[in-house]
């Protein structure tokens, strides 16, 4: 299943990056992108377990940049 989020207060590209390379090593993620310019962020991830992966999905890009929201 592939899902877009928007998100708020993404600072810089290079943190956009880092999200982006620390999502890909996510058990059960197939892909995934994290666009600075347009904050979103896309991701291709199992259905059955797509819930649990976003729960992942939201510590990792805080542990990256604390400020950044992703709007679900």
């Amino acid at each position: 299943m592939k899902k877009k989020f928007k998100l708020q207060d993404l600072d810089c590209a290079n943190c956009a990056a880092k999200m982006e390379e620390a999502i890909k090593k996510i058990d059960g993620v197939n892909d995934a992108s994290v666009n600075f310019m347009m904050q979103k962020m896309t991701i291709d991830a199992d259905d059955s377990k797509f819930d649990d992966i976003m729960k992942e999905v939201v510590t990792v890009c805080a542990k990256v940049e604390p400020d950044c929201k992703i709007l679900l």
